[in-house]
C-alpha cells in the first residue's frame, strides 16, 4: 500500500522578492525552502559557533527575518513562513 503524503505540506509555495534573494523565486514546497535556507546559511557560515540553535543573519538573512539579526531555528520557521504564498 502506497503511504500518503501530506499534500499541504508538500504543496509549492511562491516565495516572496526577499525570500526569493536566498532560495530562488520559483515556487518549492516549505521542505525545500527550508533545506535551501540551511544549505545558504552553512554556506555562508551563519550559524553560531556556541549556540548552533542561533542564526546569525547577513544582510539578505536580515531582510528575510524582518530586520532581526540573530534568530533561533524555530523563530526562523515561523518568520520563513510569512514569506511564502
Amino acid at each position: 500500500m502506497p503511504t500518503k503524503t501530506n499534500s499541504a505540506f508538500m504543496k509549492a509555495l511562491q516565495p516572496d522578492a526577499v525570500l526569493g534573494e536566498v532560495v530562488g523565486s520559483k515556487p518549492l514546497p516549505r521542505t525545500e525552502v527550508v533545506k535551501k535556507l540551511w544549505a545558504y546559511i552553512k554556506k555562508n557560515k551563519l550559524q553560531d559557533s556556541k549556540n548552533k540553535r542561533n542564526i546569525n543573519a547577513d544582510a539578505k538573512l536580515k531582510a528575510v527575518f524582518g530586520g532581526k539579526s540573530v534568530v533561533n531555528m524555530f523563530e526562523m520557521t515561523k518568520l520563513v513562513s510569512k514569506r511564502l504564498k
